[in-house]
C-alpha cells in the first residue's frame, strides 16, 4: 500500500510539472502584453436584414475561457473587415471590460438564434468599467468603433454563421 501511495504520488507531481509549464507561458503572455491570435475561421460571418447581407466579417472565434478572458486585449491593429467573436456555452447575462485593450470598439450582444439584442457602442480603451449585456445572450461579436453605425446595423439584424446556427439547437 506504502509502495501505491508513493507511485500515486510521483504521478501527480510529473503531472503538475508537465503543466505548470503552459500555464507559465500564458501568464507571461498576459503581463508581458502580447496580443493573443486566433485563426480566422474559413467561413466570414454574414448579418442581414430582411433577407439582404448588410455586412460581412471574417472572424476569430473566442470560445474556451481563456480566449475569451484575453480577446483583443493588447491590439494596436485590427482591420476593419474583421471581427472576434466570443461564445459562451450558455445562454446568460455577460459583462465585457476593456482593460488592456487600445483601441475603442463596438461590441454587438447576440442572442442564442442570431438575433441582434444590444450593441455598446464606442467602448472606452483600457477602461475597467463593465459593459453589460441588456439581456441574457450567447454570442458577443467585438469589431472597431463606428464600424456598426457605418453600417446602420440595429437590434433585430440577423447574424449568420454556422457556429451561432450550432448554438440555437443547444
Amino acid at each position: 500500500m506504502k509502495r501505491f501511495h508513493f507511485i500515486l504520488r510521483a504521478l501527480m507531481l510529473g503531472a503538475m510539472l508537465v503543466a505548470a509549464p503552459a500555464a507559465i507561458v500564458r501568464a507571461q503572455g498576459a503581463a508581458t502584453g502580447s496580443p493573443m491570435l486566433l485563426p480566422v475561421d474559413e467561413t466570414p460571418l454574414t448579418v442581414e436584414r430582411d433577407g439582404k447581407v448588410i455586412a460581412t466579417f471574417d472572424i476569430e472565434v473566442a470560445d474556451s475561457p481563456t480566449e475569451r478572458s484575453r480577446g483583443l486585449m493588447f491590439r494596436d491593429v485590427f482591420p476593419d473587415d474583421r471581427a472576434m467573436l466570443f461564445v459562451f456555452e450558455k445562454t446568460r447575462p455577460v459583462a465585457f471590460w476593456m482593460q488592456n485593450t487600445p483601441r475603442p470598439l463596438d461590441m454587438l450582444f447576440i442572442l442564442p438564434d442570431g438575433e441582434l439584442s444590444s450593441i455598446a457602442a464606442d467602448t472606452t480603451p483600457f477602461s475597467v468599467e463593465g459593459v453589460p449585456s441588456k439581456e441574457a445572450v450567447r454570442y458577443v461579436l467585438e469589431i472597431n468603433a463606428g464600424l456598426s453605425a457605418r453600417y446602420g446595423l440595429k437590434p433585430g439584424d440577423l447574424f449568420v454563421h454556422p457556429t451561432i446556427s450550432a448554438g440555437e439547437r443547444q
